[in-house]
């Protein structure tokens, strides 16, 4: 019932975005794979700063069936020191060109909170979605850049900063304070002419462990704006502090948490595990072929 009911409530949502002319469609849920160049990302820093191991590892989630690669050159887990501009571009703008050119037909997301850094990343890989963990609050010029570039932008919720955001986050209702933040968000991206927006509620940004819950057991709630909606839960934090465990024994807690996901709703999943993710995408899509005889 759960997987009738929510292929029903979610027929008149956006189903789609377009990135360089082509349509991605989410009437199957999507596999975004993290591609961190950096060397202090939580799970897997340092593993990927080399073009061999870079270009190894998108070979190998493009043969695992990934739908976006996400590229990422700043850390933001929690208590992240903040790297500049400088370093961000001389991280990410060689490995941009080296997999345009090695896997040109792969969609790209630049997970960046910085217009300059977004606009310096299209000049080298054309059009790519903007993941911008900040939902424009560390950059006044991100929704009007993200207009002009004319690309999807992920919008996501944040308490803070990366350096601020895990001391003592509250919420009155954590669904309704995030509602309210996505809908002045929302409404100032569409005033700046940005068309496709996915939203992401932000899991791990800002929020205890309960709230990590709480917000997964009613993500469905975000059904409300009609747009596509990510989830990012991978080997984070609300797995390995429930379980008493570590990010790397967390593979078993992701797939069930984006199990969970897709049930409640979500359109992407963001993961450093693609095969598992394509699993559970694809068990999830028969088994609401069935429900839905």
């Amino acid at each position: 019932m759960l997987i009738t009911s929510s292929g029903s409530k979610f027929l008149k949502r956006k189903r789609s975005i377009t990135l360089n002319g082509r349509v991605i469609d989410f009437d199957t849920p999507v596999v975004m794979g993290i591609l961190n160049i950096t060397p202090n990302s939580f799970f897997d820093g340092g593993r990927y700063t080399k073009e061999k191991a870079i270009l190894q590892h998108v070979e190998q989630m493009v043969e695992e069936g990934v739908n976006i690669v996400d590229v990422g050159a700043v850390s933001t887990h929690p208590g992240a020191e903040m790297v500049s501009t400088k370093d961000e571009l001389s991280r990410l703008l060689p490995v941009l060109k080296s997999i345009k050119k090695r896997f040109p037909d792969v969609p790209l997301s630049i997970d960046t909170f910085r217009s300059w850094v977004a606009m310096e990343a299209m000049d080298v890989a054309g059009d790519c979605i903007v993941n911008d963990i900040s939902g424009g609050n560390f950059d006044e010029n991100m929704f009007s850049t993200v207009a002009k570039l004319g690309v999807p932008y992920i919008l996501m919720h944040i308490i803070g900063t990366p350096q601020t955001m895990q001391e003592d986050p509250h919420y009155d209702d954590i669904i309704k304070d995030i509602s309210s933040y996505f809908s002045e968000k929302v409404r100032l991206l569409t005033r700046a002419g940005v068309k496709d927006v996915i939203l992401d509620p932000g899991f791990g940004f800002g929020k205890s462990v309960d709230d990590n819950y709480e917000l997964m057991n009613r993500l469905d709630s975000f059904k409300v704006f009609q747009l596509p909606v990510l989830a990012g839960i991978s080997r984070k934090s609300m797995i390995f502090k429930l379980l008493g465990i570590t990010p790397e024994d967390s593979l078993p807690g992701t797939e069930m948490l984006n199990t969970m996901a897709l049930l409640g709703g979500s359109d992407i999943l963001r993961v450093h595990d693609v095969k598992e993710a394509v699993q559970a995408v694809k068990i999830f899509e028969e088994l609401k072929k069935i429900a839905n005889k």
